[in-house]
């Protein structure tokens, strides 16, 4: 299993929903070291090459050649529970204040 922490960006590998195959995908680690003491489990935001259209919750990352990614991304408002063995590779780290952005924006999401 790999470890992660919050604000690493992941390399995760998604099955399919017809579970023939899957596709490896960029996110960015939302949940706590407290949230992963004693779980298999992270939460994730789902990273996007797709910069040209932001939806509610989105953040442009400014950073990106610095965080790991190989193409400007976008984080997105798209949270989802994964595997912490789904993870494949850590690619990076996001700075800590676009971490910080990325948060203010679930916040619009989440409502809280």
């Amino acid at each position: 299993m790999t470890s992660c922490n919050r604000g690493d960006v992941v390399l995760v590998k998604f099955v399919f929903a017809d579970e023939k195959g899957a596709k490896q995908r960029p996110g960015l680690i939302v949940s706590t070291a407290g949230y992963h003491q004693g779980r298999r489990e992270a939460i994730l935001a789902a990273i996007t090459g797709n910069v040209g259209r932001l939806l509610i919750g989105d953040y442009k990352v400014d950073a990106w050649r610095e965080s790991g990614l190989l193409y400007p991304s976008t984080v997105t408002g798209i949270i989802r529970t994964i595997k912490q063995d789904m993870i494949v590779r850590k690619m990076g780290e996001l700075p800590g204040s676009e971490v910080t952005l990325v948060d203010a924006k679930l916040r619009e999401v989440l409502a809280l």
